[in-house]
């Protein structure tokens, strides 16, 4: 399930443009993905939304009601001008595919979203796994994100990513999982529920 607890490291953009971009696929990093946007808009950033194939599932039918809600304005195509991109935000969230094995690359909208993120300046924010990389072997000529926020804990792939920053947001996770699992969480500082590796 999709927590509203995670985190989004709001520090790795800068205030002075605060428009973003967030992309939504239709599995679960979309849903992510509308959480990120709901968050970014409460710490004061101007978050616009690309969500071209909904889910029917029902909270992710709330999560963009929520969005909706709070005013944030959902794009109705995504400009193939790639300078479009560039000139109307700081930067775009990448919450197109992650670590879902059912959304492939070649699969419309998926395909055409990836080949123009490809090509955007701006820096890209991605979540969980970078859109078009294989959640064991990484990048297979999908985008190459400046950031990336590992959620729970880094997939297999994140020892290929060559961006500036990677941040985990996963200190929600309980004692159990991480036991099961083998984890070495990080010590993340304060109340603070994402940390730069």
């Amino acid at each position: 399930p999709v927590s509203s607890r995670q985190a989004f490291p709001l520090p790795s953009l800068p205030r002075k443009q605060p428009t973003v971009l967030v992309v939504c696929g239709p599995a679960q990093n979309g849903a992510i993905g509308l959480v990120c946007a709901r968050h970014l808009r409460i710490f004061d950033y101007e978050p616009t939304i690309f969500y071209p194939k909904r889910s029917p599932d029902p909270l992710y039918r709330d999560f963009t009601t929520q969005c909706e809600k709070m005013d944030i304005p959902f794009l109705s195509y995504l400009p193939t001008e790639v300078q479009l991109i560039n000139d109307a935000y700081n930067a775009v969230v990448d919450a197109v595919l992650g670590a879902e094995v059912e959304a492939g690359e070649g699969s419309e909208p998926c395909a055409a979203i990836l080949a123009t993120l490809k090509h955007v300046r701006i820096p890209i924010v991605s979540l969980d796994v970078p859109s078009g990389w294989d959640v064991e072997a990484g990048s297979s000529g999908g985008i190459s994100p400046d950031v990336l926020v590992s959620l729970s804990a880094p997939k297999q792939c994140a020892r290929r990513f060559l961006g500036r920053q990677h941040f985990v947001a996963g200190r929600y996770l309980p004692y159990d999982v991480q036991k099961k699992f083998e984890l070495n969480p990080p010590k993340y500082p304060g109340t603070e529920c994402v940390v730069a590796l």
